[in-house]
């Protein structure tokens, strides 16, 4: 019997649509790093005018400084706090044509039985919180203009149970079923909201083992069944394809980009 080798992944190489977001106002959060950078670079070099928002406005001077031609706007500032939401909005300067909700924390893979009120708190904070205010916000911007495009970032934890802890896991099956009834609430409005649930992703998200029972039951299995970890800029080309006008008839897909974990 012959072993299986499974084979290296090809490198991806990014190919942008010259002026598919010419003219567009979109709205990047945790756009300072990982996801959020590659999709925020991505709708810049497609012609976009990006708001880049971030918690670190050292992450931001970095992006603005490496890439003084693409024009990023750009605003500090919490997503979890109402103020700052305002602000993030106001820099679009009245006009939001699409709406990438990246910005997210990871719990601790502590379950239930083991997880604090500190983590629960800040998980949903961010993770559902945020990413509310951030879509109510934009919203009515969008009813005004007849159109808008959401992409909310989830996960392979808002489809499975055995991916992260309890916190993190609900809420991110808390963002599907936000992305769904947000698809369904404004779809006669002519705005559209999708989610990405990526698998693992070299980014700075990372979360440490604070359960041995979780290091126990998800250790092994992540072992065996988690496929190699993804670039950014490959969770970047479906957020911006969803974004924009190439999708006109997509609406309300819990999309995973895990590399086939979800299908194990």
């Amino acid at each position: 019997m012959s072993e299986h080798v499974q084979a290296a992944q090809p490198a991806y190489e990014e190919r942008p649509i010259t002026g598919r977001f010419a003219g567009k106002n979109v709205i990047v959060t945790g756009a300072g790093s990982g996801i959020g950078h590659a999709t925020a670079m991505r709708i810049a070099r497609e012609g976009g005018r990006v708001v880049a928002a971030d918690w670190d406005g050292s992450r931001l001077e970095t992006l603005v400084a490496e890439n003084p031609d693409l024009g990023f706007v750009t605003v500090q500032g919490d997503i979890s706090n109402q103020d700052d939401v305002d602000r993030i909005v106001a820099a679009a300067e009245g006009r939001v044509d699409s709406l990438a909700n990246i910005a997210g924390v990871m719990d601790r893979f502590q379950p239930v039985g083991e997880v604090t009120d500190d983590i629960w708190e800040r998980v949903f904070r961010v993770n559902v919180w945020g990413l509310m205010r951030m879509t109510r916000a934009v919203i009515p911007l969008m009813l005004d203009a007849g159109r808008g495009t959401i992409v909310n970032i989830a996960s392979v934890a808002g489809l499975i149970g055995a991916a992260a802890g309890a916190a993190y896991t609900a809420s991110k099956h808390a963002v599907v079923g936000i992305t769904r009834n947000t698809a369904f609430m404004y779809a006669p409005s002519n705005i559209r909201c999708n989610a990405v649930c990526p698998g693992g992703v070299q980014t700075n998200i990372g979360g440490d083992f604070a359960s041995n029972l979780a290091l126990a039951r998800l250790g092994p299995r992540m072992q065996v069944v988690v496929p190699p970890i993804a670039q950014p800029e490959e969770l970047a080309a479906l957020i911006s394809y969803l974004l924009s006008d190439d999708s006109p008839n997509v609406n309300g897909a819990i999309m995973p980009s895990d590399g086939g974990w979800t299908a194990s």
